[in-house]
C-alpha cells in the first residue's frame, strides 16, 4: 500500500464520517437508494443481493456536505469531463480546455483531478514534481500559471510510479477533501477530470456537488463506434444521476499533418461519429478536435499547446468548443479569450 505525503496531522487520508455502502450488484430500476429510510424495505428490494447492506447502512445526510458547499460557493461554474471508456484523450482534452479558458488573463481556472488511480493531469501540465502546501485556510492548489491551479493525488505520492491501490470509501474520502479542504479561491471555472466509466468516483463527485450546483458534463469520445457504445452508457448515467449533458466532444477527429496541414481520417466514423450520436440522443454537439501529433509532445513536456503551437487546427477546434460550451451555460462569448486569440 502506498503511503501518501498528505499535509494533515495523521499519516493517512481521513475517512468520510459516513461512507456509502459498497453494493455487490447494480441498483435495480426502482431502487430507493442505499441512503433512503426505506432502503432494503420496499417491494423493489425483495430478492436484491444488496438488500441487507442497504437495510443496515447509516442513514441521513453527510455532515460534510455543508463544508463542501461553503468551499464551492466561490466557484462560478463547475464542469465534469467524462468519457465512457479509456483511451479517448479525456485528460488531454481537460488540460487543453483548461489552457484554452486561461488564455484570457482575467479568467480564473482550476483543474481537479479525481482520477485517483491514474492521475495524468500533473504531467500534462508540467507540475508532476510539485507538492501540496497547507495553511490555516486549507490545501493550496499547484499553480501552473497565474490564473490556472491544479489539484491531484499525484502531488501526494512519494514516488510518481507508485500505484494507488484503494477501495471505494478511501477514494471517496480523498475526493471529498479535494472539495472541502482545498483553498480554490474565486474561480470562474473548475474543470473536474474523472476516470473512465460510471463508478465510485462519479457517484461521489455527483453526490458531494449536488447541493453546490454543477453546470453539467462534457462527454469526450472518438469517432469509431466502439467508443460511442460506451459514451451512450455515460450519457445514460448522467440522465439517471440528474447531471446536465452540456454536449459531446469528438476528440482525435481526423489527423492533421504538422508539415502540410493536410487532414486524413485515422479513426473512421463508421456510424457517423460524435455528431451523429449527438443528433440521435438529442444532446448538443460541441465540436471536434483533430489529432495533431504535437499535442502528445506538448503533454509529455508539460507545455501549453496553445502557447507552443497556436497555428494548429486543434487550437481553433478547442476555441469553437469553448464558444459552444459557454452558450450551453448561458454565458456571453466575449470573456473566454477566443476573440483575442483569433485576432492574434
Amino acid at each position: 500500500m502506498v503511503t501518501l505525503k498528505i499535509p494533515v496531522a495523521s499519516e493517512d487520508v481521513p475517512q468520510p464520517s459516513r461512507a456509502a455502502p459498497e453494493l455487490v450488484a447494480p441498483e435495480p430500476e426502482h431502487c430507493p437508494g442505499p441512503e433512503s429510510q426505506q432502503a432494503g424495505k420496499m417491494d423493489a428490494c425483495a430478492g436484491c443481493p444488496n438488500q441487507q447492506i442497504c437495510a443496515t447502512a447509516p442513514k441521513g445526510p453527510d455532515p460534510d456536505i455543508p463544508l463542501v458547499q461553503a468551499r464551492m460557493a466561490t466557484i462560478a461554474h463547475k464542469i465534469l469531463i467524462l468519457s465512457g471508456k479509456g483511451g479517448v484523450g479525456k485528460s488531454t482534452f481537460t488540460s487543453m480546455l483548461a489552457y484554452a479558458f486561461s488564455q484570457s488573463p482575467t479568467t480564473q481556472v482550476g483543474v481537479c483531478d479525481i482520477d485517483i488511480c491514474g492521475p495524468s493531469i500533473p504531467r500534462m501540465m508540467g507540475a508532476e514534481n510539485e507538492s501540496i502546501h497547507s495553511s490555516s485556510s486549507g490545501w493550496s492548489p499547484v499553480y501552473v500559471a497565474d490564473n490556472l491551479g491544479v489539484m491531484s493525488i499525484q502531488f501526494m505520492l512519494p514516488n510518481q510510479d507508485d500505484a494507488i491501490i484503494w477501495r471505494g470509501p478511501k477514494k471517496n474520502g480523498l475526493i471529498k477533501q479535494f472539495l472541502k479542504d482545498v483553498e480554490w479561491g474565486d474561480l470562474d471555472f473548475l474543470l473536474i477530470d474523472t476516470p473512465p466509466g460510471t463508478s465510485d468516483e462519479h457517484l461521489s463527485i455527483n453526490s458531494y456537488l449536488k447541493g453546490s450546483g454543477v453546470d453539467g458534463a462534457v462527454v469526450v469520445t472518438t469517432p469509431q463506434e466502439i467508443s460511442l457504445l460506451d459514451v451512450r452508457k455515460e450519457i445514460d448515467f448522467c440522465r439517471k444521476a440528474g447531471i446536465k449533458v452540456l454536449g459531446i466532444v469528438e476528440n482525435m477527429s481526423g489527423f492533421v499533418c504538422p508539415n502540410c496541414e493536410g487532414e486524413s481520417q485515422i479513426f473512421h466514423a463508421t456510424t457517423g461519429g460524435g455528431r451523429a450520436l449527438a443528433t440521435e440522443i438529442s444532446v448538443p454537439f460541441l465540436g471536434a478536435v483533430p489529432l495533431d501529433p504535437r499535442i502528445g509532445i506538448a503533454c509529455d513536456y508539460g507545455e501549453s499547446f496553445f502557447d507552443a503551437y497556436p497555428e494548429s487546427p486543434a487550437c481553433e477546434g478547442l476555441m469553437n468548443i469553448i464558444r459552444g460550451l459557454r452558450g450551453q451555460m448561458g454565458l456571453p462569448p466575449s470573456q473566454d479569450g477566443a476573440e483575442e486569440m483569433d485576432e492574434s
